[in-house]
């Protein structure tokens, strides 16, 4: 019965957060929102971590299912991603030669410290 009250809050707070994602005008996606409407919870003591977490952290243990059915997608859309290959290539090697600079500059310290 524990594991359906945790569940149970996890899914309210998410339900509150798609809630909110019908009601404001923003970019913001739902899950967004029902994440920092549970840090706001847990912040504010509306209920306690061990409330949840015995179920976040197995449905943190299970996430790597959840991208079976994307990669699945992936592998039946080949054609189409095969098309712009070298623009995604291009994308992902200037991500990773900015990223680090501007992390840099925005955390004022090198990764060496």
């Amino acid at each position: 019965m524990k594991y359906v009250k945790q569940f149970g809050i996890i899914l309210l707070i998410s339900f509150a957060g798609e809630v909110l994602n019908y009601l404001l005008p923003l970019p913001v996606p739902a899950s967004i929102y029902g994440l920092v409407l549970m840090f706001l919870c847990l912040q504010l003591r509306v209920f306690r971590l061990e409330d949840v977490r015995d179920t976040a952290l197995f449905l943190i243990e299970i996430m790597p299912l959840m991208f079976i059915p994307a990669a699945t997608g992936l592998m039946t859309s080949w054609g189409i991603i095969r098309a712009k290959l070298f623009a995604y290539l291009a994308i992902a090697v200037m991500l990773f030669i900015d990223f680090p600079p501007a992390s840099v500059t925005l955390h004022g310290r090198s990764a060496d410290r």
